[in-house]
């Protein structure tokens, strides 16, 4: 990716704010990195908003895709179906050396949803992970509407792809998909279960999110 970058080291990861980039140049910048990998490389956090699209995994089947619309539909190399990412949706992608700190997929994966859970219960927010299904999700009005979505891609003992989490993202258009797979599942976004002026930033919000990451990473 050619854009500048704000970054930060918090114990020994760095962490980069990006901003808004497209997602096929973020995915190529994601997969040369991960190839270009020694087994000293510092892990890396990466923190990006993505302009509307649909990313449809490996397994992935267009029939979650409900109706066509103008937003494009990108085939991806991330375990999971079809989900939507677009502005005001925070997405965290860990570019970590699972080999080298001895953690396994699921055990990511696993870190990765409390991380998420840590951080929302800093703001007040009850979430909670799944072992039927990996995401995070909360229960409004008894019903169990997720929050934030996960894929993986696990290259040379490497991870890349992650999470994202819905900020002030319009969920109009996850109406046009069975988001991951899963038809009618609702979904939810952080401004509409907290006050607006305990909405953090998107940097503040990406920032502290991959704190409660590194923290759980590098125990």
């Amino acid at each position: 990716m050619t854009n500048s970058c704000r970054i930060i080291t918090y114990r020994g990861v760095a962490i980069r704010h990006f901003g808004q980039v497209d997602y096929e140049p973020c995915l190529d910048a994601m997969r040369e990195f991960t190839a270009a990998r020694e087994d000293d490389t510092e892990d890396e956090i990466w923190i990006v908003e993505h302009p509307p699209v649909y990313t449809l995994g490996l397994a992935g089947k267009r029939e979650h895709l409900l109706r066509e619309t103008t937003i494009p539909v990108i085939k991806t190399d991330r375990g999971g179906q079809i989900t939507y990412h677009g502005p005001g949706q925070l997405i965290l992608y860990p570019l970590v050396n699972l080999r080298r700190r001895k953690i396994n997929v699921r055990q990511m994966v696993r870190m990765i949803e409390q991380s998420v859970v840590h951080w929302l219960a800093s703001l007040g927010v009850v979430a909670y992970g799944s072992s039927e299904r990996p995401g995070v999700y909360v229960t409004i009005a008894d019903t169990e509407t997720k929050m934030a979505s996960l894929g993986l891609k696990i290259k040379n003992g490497c991870s890349y792809h992650g999470v994202s989490v819905n900020l002030t993202v319009s969920l109009d258009p996850f109406l046009n998909i069975n988001p991951c797979g899963y038809p009618g599942m609702p979904m939810t976004r952080l401004k509409d279960l907290i006050a607006d002026d305990l909405l953090p930033s998107f940097d503040e919000a990406g920032e502290a999110l991959a704190k409660h990451l590194i923290d759980l990473i590098t125990i």
